[in-house]
């Protein structure tokens, strides 16, 4: 028994060696260096999941809803610095510009909600109440009139504190969002049955990414080994994309970076005065209450398109796009 158990120690221990070595190798390989993502990242720490083993490795509603929830930290085209490889029990994360938000570090250094405190009734308004049961005529009418005078500034303090705490709050909401957009995303690159020895290469994980990632900065090697191993796997446009010398061939027509102005430039996060730089004045402008938030709402009309969009704090949170 003594043997057995000693038998397993022993393995446990190989095993966690070897996934150190192969992290550390990984870290070698893509740390540091540039990739361009080939579809939009959504901005949190949750990141875009990829089965590659599966017959759909991407389960693109999740992401579409991981996009609507946090907004798109990377657009497609994006060129963003591998910050991070981290080998798990199941997964392997690719981390982008940052990782995404959401860790813990950004809970911790993160500003916390305000709540405002309502003062109650003070001592004052009650020995008034008091005082107004035992008079009677001016003398009754002098007290009540303090009172309701007491009551009044009691109710407008409390009023302009939860002003204050509604606008703190709305000002930690944008700043949230900015940080959000600037933190970056990541893979999570999952193996159900466990990561294999493979999976666990500089060439295993940009054949994982292939279809969502643009390696033009890997060493040479590993691409020759992806493109030898992805012939009548991935599509052509994907295998063009490498030059023979490890070096990036230019990139097809359908990937290149989307414009810079007008409609096509916008993104969440982006400022009221920002978006009327790219779209021109609003044609039409309100405002809305989400429970003790406002919204302004702006629509734009530009190039054929209608834009509806949504503003907290002179932030830009939502918009939708449809023709005129």
């Amino acid at each position: 028994m003594r043997k057995i158990i000693g038998a397993a120690v022993a393995f446990v221990a190989m095993t966690r060696g070897a996934a150190a070595q192969n992290e550390a190798a990984l870290r070698q390989a893509f740390e540091g260096r540039t990739v361009t993502v080939k579809i939009d990242m959504p901005a949190t720490s949750q990141g875009v999941n990829v089965y590659p083993l599966d017959g759909m490795p991407v389960d693109f509603r999740e992401v579409a809803q991981r996009l609507k929830d946090n907004g798109t930290s990377l657009k497609m085209g994006t060129s963003v610095m591998v910050t991070k490889v981290v080998v798990k029990k199941d997964h392997i994360e690719f981390q982008l510009g940052g990782g995404g938000y959401g860790t813990f570090g950004d809970w911790v250094t993160g500003p916390s909600s305000v709540n405002s405190v309502s003062e109650g009734e003070s001592q004052r308004e009650k020995d008034l109440k008091s005082a107004i049961k035992n008079s009677s005529g001016d003398e009754k009418k002098r007290l009540e009139r303090e009172l309701n005078s007491e009551r009044s500034s009691r109710e407008r303090e409390n009023s302009k504190a939860q002003a204050e705490a509604a606008q703190a709050n709305m000002a930690r909401e944008a700043n949230i969002r900015t940080k959000r957009l600037d933190a970056g995303s990541r893979f999570n690159i999952y193996y159900r049955q466990g990561i294999t020895p493979e999976a666990m290469t500089a060439e295993g994980v940009m054949k994982a990414l292939d279809r969502y990632v643009t390696f033009p900065d890997a060493p040479a090697a590993a691409v020759a080994t992806v493109n030898r191993g992805s012939q009548g796997v991935y599509p052509a446009a994907t295998q063009a994309s490498y030059a023979p010398n490890g070096n990036a061939a230019p990139a097809p027509a359908a990937e290149a970076a989307p414009s810079t102005g007008g409609v096509a430039a916008l993104k969440k996060g982006l400022t009221l005065k920002e978006v009327e730089t790219l779209l021109g004045p609003a044609s039409t402008a309100g405002e809305t209450k989400n429970g003790t938030m406002t919204v302004a709402t702006r629509t734009y009309k530009k190039d054929g398109l209608q834009v509806n969009a949504s503003f907290v704090g002179g932030v830009l949170i939502d918009f939708a796009i449809k023709p005129i």
